[in-house]
């Protein structure tokens, strides 16, 4: 079986990221409390327009402009299963609404301090800051 995820790093005006502190109760065996708006796509729909959908979902936000491609990435290859993960970056403005059943606060986090994060950091997110990629 193969899914795709979409992700994005989303950036307002001032320059900062915002992220989502993951809902532990939900969340239980993934790594990493800080995470981008995303999830998974729902076959048939055009990948961008579930991406818009999980955004709107999750933070209540309307992205604005064009989404940039970072990464694609082989987040799950187990036998009978494969996740590949497609990472953007965008803008985005106002102030999220979130959704608290799936992530509990969200945040604004300048570059650097979303290298310091560390583990607390999505581990598929850290890979690409690790890397230099965002």
């Amino acid at each position: 079986m193969l899914q795709v995820g979409v992700k994005a790093l989303l950036q307002n005006k001032a320059g900062k990221y915002l992220l989502l502190r993951r809902n532990r109760e939900k969340y239980k065996d993934i790594k990493g409390d800080w995470d981008i708006p995303g999830g998974r796509i729902t076959p048939g729909t055009p990948h961008l327009e579930n991406l818009k959908r999980e955004i709107k979902e999750e933070t209540g936000l309307n992205l604005e402009g064009e989404l940039q491609l970072l990464a694609a990435q082989d987040i799950l290859r187990i036998k009978g299963r494969h996740v590949v993960r497609l990472t953007y970056v965008g803008e985005i403005e106002g102030e999220p609404n979130l959704d608290t059943s799936e992530n509990l606060e969200f945040r604004w986090f300048s570059l650097a301090e979303l290298k310091g994060l560390g583990d607390d950091l999505d581990v598929y997110l850290k890979e690409l800051v690790d890397k230099g990629v965002v």
